[in-house]
């Protein structure tokens, strides 16, 4: 079979061929590398090849160079490296060549397969000439060579680190805006040009901040908006939108000049894709200017200066922008999609980030809108009504809704109730965002009976009503219960509410996800009941436990794909729900608690594969763990097994970060007990710290895990504390020689700061106990040195704050006879618990900053 006839069987619709055709291309891959990714460019390359073939051998040839896993992705460079020059060279020629080629789909793998090369070499100083050869190839006069090369410059813009390709930022801006320019007569090319500018922009900032050069991209891209071809129109709105929000601050010329008019005329463009983008336009700059009112507000409460301008361009342009909002608000499809996004949905998301933008002044001109449509008899505009209320309740302060959502309920709740299916779903959403935004507008003795009929109703509606009911219901059970009361408002309805939901799920539709919402219900109204409805929490369990048990037992009937995935959702939100009853009813639940486990461990044994529903009975079991305490110990045996798989499956990262938080539940639980499986314990999770491959996430929970360990077993760690101390020392060095460059780098930093203090904690207070505390004297130092550290760092967290001064409290009041009296007499010390003794009254900072002081004083003495 030749190359040809394999890359076509795996576009075969027979299944058996297709499933033999990428066999047989995985064994030419691993058999013969080179060959391989030569004769896939020699079919990309084949003038006489059929369009798909040469298709399927671009993208396999793309497939062997990148993947969205770094880790995959540094594995596949290292591969191409390696790989001998001259073959390196024939197949980049091959690339080259078939971007000449009048075969759209054999360019675009082409261009695919440049940019994923170049991702690889460019870093490495590899392949200088290629952007030097696709601009050169802009200036061809074929038109065909000059959309690929200019695809192909888009790919690597958007695949390859800005700051690589700065240095020729210059010579592709000029390139791809010769391309965009009106005169370009044809509109193909100057598409291809807008959509590598699109991903352009996040390199060329340098050129942003030139006048003369951000007027020809702002003039070029606002002339596109106007071209004859609709392609061109939403790529140039799409530019648009993303120079929004990288440079918003570079924007109030352009806005006063020429923005505020092009899209909003583009808003109510006859062509839904160009209105969509138009539409996203004011979106973004209210996304941007909601960042910036936060970083304002941040600012002052941290009296540092704000460097930053808001130009307030959403109110200034809410006369015009609105009423075309509005007005969008009624075009709505009744044939369409629930999750088809067109105008009437973008206009409603836009308007709600106005309100939260703009605040009260939205108020005054929506309200005549909804007072004038919301009885009309043409539904469009009743919904728009209904849905332009429910829009405005976030962002406006609540003294200036609350008169306005009071008179309007007795008419939402009616309206759940509409002929029409689209006006009782937004009227159901709006209550729903009423009992979140606004629950001190409902008065209990007026509405809330209305309410609830109407929302129960609402249970047995169309499948597209039951998301919305459920979501109003979750959020009033959530805003009035909660708490350790006897009753609340719902404990009447409680019952009736548990039992309709329970009757809707029966079937096995989960249409518009219906029947996810329901049990998503019954887990909320399980965690927020007070006491006297237990006896029904109770029941619900049994209930529920009793459909887990059906599910497991017809399991071995499911044989498709689809129908798996179905019951694997099922049995997770089963699963949800017996979590949060176990989790409400602690030790009560104690009746089932070998029935729960029975089912827990067949579901584990059925999902080997460690999948989501492996997650959610990792969540439900440690909930009974917390609510036996050390009586979960008799399922220990057989549920380790389970628990050690999950450890070391660093694929599943999250599955992997459950794991470990169980471990810290076991021990709390067990206490010196535990110590049985703490060798096993401890030996999976320095084997995780060492793992490349495991995710950075897990660490810090681990280093955490050290201490749960020690604090369940005392003295008797001082058999792991050698190796605890080389890693949590390891782990301080790590931290304080990281750069702070962005945010997710700061916020992980902290992260781990917070497991090395609660690992430290753990372990002084449990070496302490059984009098073994002198054993961390000789590591006083470094910890006191790596906590002077995060001291003088300012983007040190609240949360490593709290640990921090916990973890001195806790030294010193395990050295009180003076042995570490000159390290706490340091300035920075007095300082910190000042600092934490400064927060506000009430805060457990300020509590755990008090008693830290007192120790201190006393060892210090």
């Amino acid at each position: 079979m030749s190359f040809a006839e394999i890359l076509g069987g795996t576009l075969s619709p027979d299944a058996h061929i297709r499933e033999q055709a990428t066999r047989a291309l995985e064994s030419a891959e691993n058999e013969n590398f080179p060959q391989y990714l030569l004769s896939l460019t020699q079919e990309l390359a084949n003038e006489n090849g059929q369009a798909p073939v040469r298709s399927a051998a671009g993208i396999a040839l793309k497939n062997s160079l990148s993947a969205k896993d770094e880790t995959r992705q540094e594995q596949h460079a290292q591969r191409w490296l390696q790989l001998d020059e001259a073959v390196r060279g024939q197949i980049k020629q091959g690339a080259l060549i078939t971007l000449s080629s009048e075969n759209r789909q054999a360019t675009t793998a082409a261009a695919q397969t440049i940019a994923a090369i170049t991702a690889i070499e460019l870093p490495q100083n590899q392949w200088p000439d290629v952007i030097g050869t696709l601009l050169q190839n802009v200036s061809s006069p074929s038109a065909s060579l000059k959309i690929a090369s200019l695809q192909t410059i888009g790919f690597i813009c958007e695949s390859i680190d800005p700051e690589i390709l700065a240095t020729q930022s210059n010579t592709i801006l000029t390139a791809v805006i010769q391309g965009a320019n009106s005169e370009e007569p044809s509109q193909d090319v100057r598409f291809a040009a807008i959509t590598a500018l699109y991903n352009s922009l996040e390199f060329v900032r340098q050129n942003f901040e030139n006048e003369g050069e951000r007027n020809v991209i702002m003039q070029t891209v606002c002339e596109a908006t106007q071209s004859p071809s609709v392609n061109v129109q939403v790529a140039a709105f799409e530019c648009l939108v993303r120079i929004m929000q990288l440079y918003y601050d570079k924007m109030s010329f352009y806005m006063e000049k020429a923005l505020y008019g092009l899209t909003v005329i583009g808003m109510k463009h006859e062509e839904e894709k160009i209105a969509l983008q138009a539409i996203e336009f004011w979106s973004t700059v209210c996304d941007e200017e909601i960042e910036l009112q936060l970083d304002a507000e941040d600012a002052r409460e941290s009296n540092r200066p704000f460097e930053h301008t808001n130009f307030q361009f959403a109110k200034i342009a809410l006369p015009q922008v609105l009423p075309t909002l509005l007005y969008l608000l009624t075009k709505q499809d009744e044939d369409a999609d629930e999750d088809e996004w067109n105008v009437s949905m973008a206009a409603a998301t836009c308007l709600s980030l106005q309100a939260q933008t703009i605040g009260n002044d939205i108020v005054a001109p929506v309200i005549p809108f909804v007072e004038q449509h919301i009885r009309n008899p043409d539904w469009h505009y009743r919904e728009a009504a209904v849905m332009s209320f429910g829009s405005i309740l976030e962002g406006p302060n609540p003294e200036v809704l609350t008169p306005l959502v009071s008179q309007a309920l007795p008419v939402l709740i009616e309206m759940v109730k509409d002929q029409v299916l689209q006006v009782k779903d937004s009227a159901a959403w709006t209550l729903g965002r009423v009992c979140d935004l606004l629950i001190d507008c409902i008065q209990l003795d007026v509405h809330l009976d209305n309410l609830i009929h109407a929302l129960v109703a609402g249970l047995e509606d169309n499948p597209r009503i039951v998301a919305n009911c459920c979501w109003a219901i979750m959020n009033l059970t959530e805003q009035l219960g909660g708490n350790d009361a006897q009753t609340y408002a719902l404990s009447q309805y409680f019952e009736p509410i548990i039992t309709t939901l329970m009757r809707i799920t029966e079937s096995n539709v989960n249409e518009n996800n219906s029947r996810t919402s329901a049990y998503e219900t019954m887990a909320t109204l399980a965690s927020t009941g007070t006491k006297d409805t237990y006896p029904t929490i109770a029941k619900l369990g049994l209930a529920i436990l009793e459909r887990l048990d059906t599910t497991i037992a017809n399991a071995s009937q499911v044989v498709g794909t689809d129908d798996r995935i179905a019951l694997g959702e099922l049995q997770s939100n089963l699963l949800n729900v017996l979590t949060n009853v176990t989790r409400t009813l602690g030790r009560d639940v104690a009746e089932i608690a070998d029935r729960i486990m029975t089912s827990v461990l067949q579901l584990l044994n059925m999902n080997s594969k460690m999948s989501a529903v492996a997650e959610d009975s990792f969540l439900l079991v440690g909930a009974m763990i917390t609510a036996l305490e050390a009586d979960f110990k008799r399922y220990l045996d057989s549920f380790a097994p389970f628990l050690y798989n999950a450890l070391q499956n660093h694929e599943e990262y999250q599955l992997c970060s459950i794991s470990v938080g169980l471990i810290g539940d076991i021990c709390r639980s067990l206490g010196p007990d535990a110590a049985h499986y703490c060798d096993q314990f401890m030996t999976i999770l320095l084997q995780d710290l060492e793992s490349d491959v495991l995710h950075r996430d897990v660490k810090p929970g681990i280093l955490s895990c050290f201490g749960d360990i020690a604090l369940a077993i005392g003295g008797r760690f001082e058999n792991y504390l050698e190796v605890s101390f080389r890693v949590l020392i390891s782990a301080c060095n790590l931290s304080a020689n990281t750069q702070a460059t962005d945010y997710d780098t700061i916020d992980y930093n902290n992260q781990l700061r917070v497991g090395i203090f609660e690992a430290f904690v753990g372990i002084v207070q449990g070496l302490k106990s059984d009098g073994k505390a002198q054993l961390v004297l000789p590591q006083v130092q470094s910890i006191l040195g790596f906590m002077s550290v995060v001291y003088n760092d300012q983007t040190r967290s609240e949360e490593a704050t709290k640990a921090m001064i916990g973890l001195l409290g806790d030294l010193a009041d395990a050295f009180v006879s003076g042995e570490i009296r000159d390290y706490l007499r340091s300035e920075w010390i007095h300082a910190l618990i000042k600092e934490g003794r400064a927060s506000p009254r009430g805060t457990s900072i300020r509590e755990v900053s008090r008693w830290a002081r007192e120790m201190i004083k006393r060892a210090s003495a």
